[in-house]
């Protein structure tokens, strides 16, 4: 079986996160985002290639939204009330709750930038009918073979990682994700997984951010330096998220330097999302959480609602205005009316997708920058760009992959060049197969498929431990080697038998099972084979006596004697093995050593014909598997003397 991914956002790309997985006959879209970088059609996944005759409900299994943030949800009332989806829709109860506030400024920024309407109040309304919400580590059976879960992902609230598991077949599904925690909300979490696949977005692939302190310390300082000269900041910023994180800051740091410079947000959009921040507190960080009984963190006293008509009022002011990255609405109406000053600053607090004005502003300080053919912006204000966004770096993303370890990751939602680095890195470092596929691509993997057998009672008898087999053979006392009189004694002998492979055997119409080797033999009608190995070759003797017939002098108890002695010599030269003195024959693992009183033995070589009256022939055999120790028994005979 395999695992097919077709990437119809975020491939190579930042915006439009859109992936459709089909894991073992399920097909699931996870996200379905639009690009704020452009406003014709490549502003939304292209879903015809999900299916041609837009009959999406038997092409997809679920939809499953990781969180708010509009490059993840900022298509889905257009594909649900435009172009038809009818079926199950998964998010976080808090993703459920912001989502609609987060389209619903969106459509009015559309609507003040005169484009197309793409969908309605109604349709996000009626979009938000068809989700199921769900809670972290809630197992969802969204059908009899398809199990989904969320685990907490940090980056805004609500945010979380999806696992989906089809028969033996699992993979997850990150969305964006911050492994270390912050002001607001905590560090990802998630459970020990086998995993067949990981997606995972890629923004910061090549960056180690510093610590989390030292950025806070240059965004206050660069923002006191601004108002303390009189001048203003712009601070452009979705309404959902940065904009708690850094009003948290702020409202800190005005408490304790005692400033009274007004703090404003753009809308009241914000002031509604932080009524909804107030009542998801289980999904914050652990220190507001505590400190929740005894004070709202998102209660903020010096921050007030802004009116339009404070744009170009005198003084010195902090404004957040919507949407982030200055792509349209009310941050870049401020944006063209404060940039021409060089004592105002515009602080970008994270990643801007290429084509925005927040994108152009962070390549290099342009002097003017032409929104349309007949509006052109002087900028001369301060440029700050600070570090926090609300993804992982690069350190984060590798210390995700190698805790979950997958079989093979997918890297979408970052720069290709950079995406290229990290992939090599993940192969190299982790030895885990990598992809970097491009929007419209599909990328294929193979999945795990196990087999349910049951064992039959022989195997599972020979499996038991422990399964001892005892046998007893008699031998010559040593102590009497060198008189006339040879004692014989029995000696006990044990090996252990358990068995630790089976044979799996599938026969049509029955379920399959494992047997032991001996059954399988039995079924065939077959006898157990092996290679075996054989050598005949002379051993040097210390007696002088005239021995005219080997076959005549060599009695039963003369080849226990000379096994005897064998057995010494060996004990003295030989390291590993365990030498089994068998009365006429002597092993050690699978080499078996005897006299050999045949004159016209088959395994005697040419050369070793010479049978003199001072060496007797011995026979060996071994398997293969001990062939190295076989020919260092026959070195260690053939250089000693019994």
């Amino acid at each position: 079986m395999a695992i097919d991914c077709l990437v119809l956002g975020a491939g190579q790309e930042v915006g439009k996160s859109c992936m459709v997985v089909s894991i073992n006959g399920k097909r699931i879209m996870f996200d379905c985002g639009m690009h704020m970088g452009y406003t014709d059609s490549r502003r939304y996944p292209d879903f015809s290639l999900i299916s041609k005759t837009g009959d999406f409900d038997n092409a997809l299994t679920c939809v499953i939204v990781t969180h708010f943030h509009l490059d993840h949800i900022g298509a889905l009332p257009y594909f649900t009330e435009v172009c038809g989806y009818k079926g199950p829709i998964y998010m976080t109860y808090p993703t459920k709750a912001l989502a609609p506030l987060m389209l619903e400024d969106y459509r009015k920024n559309m609507d003040r930038r005169g484009e197309d309407e793409q969908f309605t109040s109604d349709h996000i309304a009626e979009c938000m009918k068809k989700v199921i919400p769900v809670n972290l580590k809630q197992t969802v059976q969204v059908d009899k073979d398809l199990q989904i879960r969320a685990y907490y992902a940090g980056h805004v609230i609500g945010a979380a990682m999806f696992y989906a598991k089809v028969g033996d077949a699992a993979m997850v599904y990150t969305g964006d994700y911050n492994m270390t925690p912050d002001r607001h909300l905590g560090a990802a979490q998630i459970d020990r997984l086998q995993l067949d696949l990981l997606i995972t977005e890629s923004t910061y692939a090549t960056t180690i951010r510093d610590s989390r302190y030292g950025r806070e310390r240059e965004f206050l300082k660069a923002v006191h330096n601004c108002v303390a000269a009189g001048g203003k900041v712009l601070i452009p910023t979705f309404a959902l998220g940065r904009a708690q994180e850094l009003c948290i800051l702020l409202e800190d740091y005005w408490e304790r330097m005692n400033l009274k410079v007004p703090i404003y947000f753009s809308a009241g959009l914000t002031i509604q999302a932080n009524m909804y921040y107030k009542m998801l507190i289980n999904w914050t960080s652990q220190k507001i959480k505590e400190t929740y009984a005894t004070h709202n963190a998102f209660d903020f006293k010096n921050v007030r609602n802004f009116d339009r008509s404070l744009i170009n009022a005198p003084g010195p002011c902090v404004l957040f205005a919507t949407p982030g990255m200055i792509v349209g609405g009310f941050s870049l109406e401020v944006f063209m009316q404060w940039a021409p000053s060089e004592n105002n600053l515009v602080t970008l607090p994270g990643y801007c997708v290429a084509g925005t004005i927040g994108h152009k502003l962070m390549s290099g300080k342009p002097a003017k920058i032409d929104l349309d053919k007949d509006t052109q912006i002087n900028v001369r204000c301060q440029i700050h760009q600070l570090s926090f966004s609300p993804h992982t770096d690069a350190k984060g993303i590798m210390d995700l992959v190698k805790f979950l370890s997958p079989k093979h990751a997918i890297l979408v939602h970052g720069e290709k060049p950079k995406m290229a680095t990290l992939k090599e890195r993940i192969q190299s470092e982790l030895g885990i197969q990598c992809y970097c596929p491009a929007n419209n691509e599909t990328v294929t993997i193979p999945s795990t498929h196990y087999v349910k057998a049951d064992a039959s009672g022989t195997f599972i008898r020979s499996c038991l431990n422990p399964n001892f087999k005892f046998s007893t053979c008699s031998s010559t006392d040593k102590s009497y080697l060198d008189s006339n009189k040879s004692k014989a004694v029995s000696r006990l002998s044990v090996s252990d038998d358990r068995a630790t492979e089976g044979i799996l055997v599938v026969e049509k119409g029955k379920k399959a099972k494992v047997i032991h080797q001996d059954e399988f033999l039995h079924r065939l009608g077959e006898k157990k084979h092996e290679i075996q190995f054989a050598y005949c070759f002379p051993m040097h003797m210390a007696r002088t006596e005239d021995l005219s017939s080997t076959s005549h002098m060599l009695c039963s108890f003369d080849k226990c004697t000379l096994i005897s002695r064998l057995s010494m010599i060996l004990s003295d030269e030989l390291s590993e093995g365990n030498i089994l003195d068998l009365g006429e024959e002597l092993q050690v693992e699978s080499f078996r050593v005897s006299v050999c009183s045949s004159d016209n033995c088959p395994h005697r070589l040419s050369s070793s014909l010479q049978n003199g009256s001072e060496s007797v022939f011995f026979c060996c055999h071994w398997s293969v598997a001990d062939e190295k120790l076989a020919w260092k028994i026959i070195s260690i005979m053939k250089n000693s003397t019994l």
